[in-house]
């Protein structure tokens, strides 16, 4: 077994909606069954006893060891805590090679469980030892190290349930809800409305105390001191137990509660100026620890937290009765768990004499020992929901001191007797208010009941209804993407919206070119979501990429899906049939949202085909209405676009949208067969966008194709009375569609200047000059910088093989270098000649032909 390639899918792919882990699996000849191996399955079973049924119901065919590593590395997956449940392996064209895909909630997490895999299925053909519990354990570490933290969790999966999209923008917190001007942005229990100045505020005690007064939220008496004997003076003034805690301070750290001999004031302010340089001593509150969670203007949580404690039994130590406490698998190292283990460090020991206790004595039965005066859940403590019973005064007062500091969400701490009464009435207060709150005690308390806290925060941030997505057009199709992609942005515009684009020659944004090349991929389609400047989005969505990666998008509101034909690329990716080919195009058309629909070409049989997979509605385009699936849809009330002899119509049932071609330059007066159906694609995407019939019209008539606009997109240029056009054609199909057109210009002689992509089959390379040969008096032919894994002159040869029986060309000439080429074919035009450029570097091409125009 040989794993020559592992790539993460990270969006919505070819084998299922779920992120996933890709490899290329070679298998030796004995290895494509595991009937061949008879000892290996006890092998397996005693490494890894977890293992399912290697042969479930359904299964067609051999079992192969590539089987197998996917459900090692789902299994493995499962037990180390990572709930994943899809795998698939499938053989391809090549002899005992598969490709082997499992699903990952984390990328990482995945990588390495395909890893682990690989050794536990080697390790079983080896007959080699296998440590599972090591590699479990580093599976559970990893996933906790990477996976988003409770807080964080909680607000991510409050807006997956909301079908808000989201996306991690580092390792840590930092979550992007929504796409483009709609997107919102989280750290933990951040948010994008969460002020610095509100934040300082709140790291500063005593302006926060300063604050709090002045909105008339009761705060404990106390005062900032800058030395231990000014510490001691301060408790001195305030006449009974002090709390010591730093100015600047989080979690409960160096805050010392209830202490009243100088002594301990003394030991207490020196671990607080360890924190900060300023420390605060307050008059102490009795009473209990309450935590209110204020989100917005509303309360929509309560805790009382509690100390860190044991309770004796007669028997143990204190250090013993804690590590019972902390063996509760509910109590982890950090946030990941519910609880946090007790810490037994100074500070506990100093809390423990406080009490007449050391490390090692025994507490009698049923006495209550704490470890800390400070409630804090990251020093061990515990939390108790009381939500349901906080006074609605009380609740007022936490929600005025959120409101007084400015942050959207708060975290109150209120020390009091019960939050049954207000405040006043029991000498409670609040002693401090906390930017980024720890959610995790309102999450999974202690004692109670969780709180719906990640849905009030996404409440907050997005209104009922709002989903933070923006229209989004995803276009494929072996010929006219980027045609249709830039028509329909324009239609986008036309209505008003920032649109971002991406395409095969770069990303735009609000018609500005932010990036360059083959932008196709969803990493360019990624970065236009991520951008804020974007109301809408549309997407030339290439096949490589949804291979590569998959989707940069969940869902989308318009799937354009423009023609297959003859296909493009095969024999790459293990995509060797046009069948192969319309699987990958297909994923855009599985992933339209409901209420969204897919533009699909009725006239090519594998396109139509498509529209079972759509889980929204449908609109043919084709430029025959009479085409028996377009003339069926109609019937059934669905929408339809075609052509009507000089106009583009679309329609639905009775109702009708006549577009004259005349006022399409797009078209050229519908003289350009394939620009005809590139702007029936755009129409009926626009149409599917709800976008205002005149805004259309107004959009297809001010959409110009000149070399700025759409370059290397049927081009026309007039040099010295002859007609020059440019094209980035490079496939059978889009050869076809321009010999069609250029068919229809008048033209004394014609000349073509070609070469060939080395990444296309043979069979290809020559198909594109046996559909030249019949349609051209001239042919040069080039070799370009790159020939793709082909040797120097293969691709020309191949070229020439498909002019050997070419009826009307008569001339041949084979050149080096791009741009000599065109110019020998330029030079040879006369007034009334036609010359069809098929270009390569497109935008360097360009304006190699604008110079030469220029000069005349």
């Amino acid at each position: 077994m040989e794993v020559s390639r592992i790539r993460a899918l990270r969006g919505p792919n070819l084998w299922s909606k779920n992120t996933a882990i890709e490899a290329i699996v070679s298998c030796a000849d004995a290895e494509c069954s595991i009937e061949n191996l008879p000892d290996f399955e006890p092998r397996l079973r005693a490494r890894l006893p977890q293992t399912g049924v290697l042969r479930p119901d359904g299964h067609q065919g051999a079992v192969s060891i590539a089987h197998v590593l996917q459900i090692v590395a789902l299994t493995l997956q499962a037990y180390a805590g990572c709930p994943v449940t899809f795998g698939r392996t499938a053989a391809t064209v090549e002899p005992g090679v598969f490709q082997v895909v499992v699903e990952y909630s984390e990328e990482e997490v995945g990588r390495l469980a395909m890893d682990l895999a690989c050794e536990l299925v080697r390790a079983a053909l080896d007959d080699t030892p296998f440590d599972l519990a090591g590699a479990l354990k580093r599976l559970r570490e990893l996933d906790e190290d990477v996976r988003l933290g409770p807080s964080t969790g909680a607000i991510v999966h409050a807006a997956v349930a909301r079908n808000i999209p989201y996306r991690r923008l580092t390792q840590g917190s930092m979550v992007q809800f929504g796409w483009g001007s709609k997107q919102r942005r989280i750290q933990a229990a951040e948010t994008d409305l969460t002020s610095a100045i509100s934040e300082s505020i709140a790291q500063d005690k005593e302006l926060t105390k300063m604050l709090l007064e002045a909105a008339g939220v009761p705060v404990p008496r106390g005062r900032s001191v800058g030395s231990a004997e000014e510490a001691w003076e301060a408790a001195q003034e305030l006449g009974g137990p002090v709390v010591v805690k730093p100015r600047d301070g989080s979690q409960g750290r160096g805050v010392a509660v209830n202490i009243e001999t100088r002594e301990r004031v003394v030991q207490a302010f020196e671990a607080a100026a360890e924190i900060s340089s300023e420390v605060i001593v307050e008059r102490y509150i009795p009473g209990h620890d309450f935590r209110l969670l204020v989100v917005g203007d509303t309360l929509v949580a309560a805790s009382r937290r509690d100390p860190p404690q044991v309770t004796g039994d007669g028997r143990h130590t204190i250090r013993e009765l804690v590590e019972q406490v902390n063996a509760d698998p509910l109590r982890g190292d950090g946030h990941a768990t519910s609880l946090t283990k007790i810490r037994f460090d100074d500070i506990a020991l100093a809390t423990l004499r406080k009490q007449g206790y050391e490390a090692d004595s025994v507490p009698p039965p049923g006495t209550l020992v704490f470890l800390r005066n400070n409630a804090n859940l990251s020093t061990g403590g515990s939390a108790t929901d009381v939500t349901d019973e906080v006074h609605p005064e009380l609740a007022a007062r936490a929600v005025a001191a959120a409101r007084m500091i400015g942050l959207d969400i708060c975290g109150v701490d209120v020390v009091a007797e019960s939050v049954h009464l207000p405040l006043e009435e029991q000498h409670g207060g609040v002693v401090e208010v906390n930017a980024a709150p720890g959610l995790r005690m309102h999450l999974n308390p202690s004692f109670g009941k969780g709180r719906a806290v990640g849905e009030a925060i996404i409440a907050n941030m997005y209104a009922d209804g709002e989903d933070g997505r923006i229209p989004v057009v995803a276009v494929a199709g072996t010929n006219g993407k980027t045609t249709t992609v830039r028509l329909t942005a324009h239609l986008l515009a036309t209505a008003g919206n920032r649109v971002g684009m991406t395409n095969s020659d770069g990303v735009y944004i609000a018609g500005r070119r932010i990036d360059t090349g083959d932008c196709s991929g969803p990493r360019s389609a990624r970065s236009v979501l991520m951008h804020p400047d974007v109301d809408a989005a549309v997407f030339e969505t290439a096949r490589g990429g949804i291979l590569r990666e998959g989707l940069a998008f969940d869902r989308c509101n318009v799937a354009v899906v423009t023609n297959i034909g003859m296909g493009d690329h095969l024999g790459l990716g293990y995509i060797s049939t046009v069948e192969d080919l319309a699987v990958v195009k297909r994923v855009i058309v599985q992933h339209v949202q409901p209420s969204g629909a897919a533009v699909l070409n009725a006239a090519d049989p594998i396109v139509a085909d498509m529209a079972a997979s759509c889980p929204g509605s449908v609109i043919y385009f084709a430029e025959d209405r009479h085409h028996p699936v377009m003339t069926t849809h109609h019937a059934q009330g669905q929408r339809v676009v075609y052509r009507d002899g000089d106009a583009i119509v679309a329609a639905q049932g009775a109702a009708q949208e006549r577009f004259p071609l005349a006022a399409i330059p797009l078209t050229r007066n519908g003289s350009i067969a394939f620009q005809v159906e590139n702007a029936m694609a755009s129409v009926a995407a626009a149409w599917a966008l709800g976008l205002d019939w005149t805004v259309i019209r107004q959009g297809l008539a001010t959409f110009v194709n000149d070399a700025q606009t759409a370059p290397g997109r049927f081009n026309v240029f007039d040099y010295r009375g002859a007609t020059v056009i440019a094209d980035y054609g490079h496939n059978p199909d889009a050869i076809l569609a321009l010999v069609r057109a250029v068919d229809a210009m008048p033209a004394q002689r014609r000349s073509v200047v070609i070469s060939g992509a080395g990444d296309r089959r043979d069979e290809d390379i020559r198909m594109q000059t046996e559909i030249l040969g019949e349609a051209f008096d001239d042919v040069v032919l080039y070799q370009d910088q790159c020939q793709r894994g082909r040797a120097d002159g293969e691709v020309l040869a191949l070229l020439r093989q498909g002019l050997a029986h070419a009826s009307r060309t008569r001339r041949i000439d084979e050149i080096h270098g791009e741009f000599l080429a065109i110019d020998t074919a330029l030079e040879r035009l006369a007034p009334g000649d036609l010359c069809l450029v098929l270009v390569d570097q497109v935008e360097e091409a360009l304006a190699h032909i604008a110079r030469r125009i220029q000069e005349g």
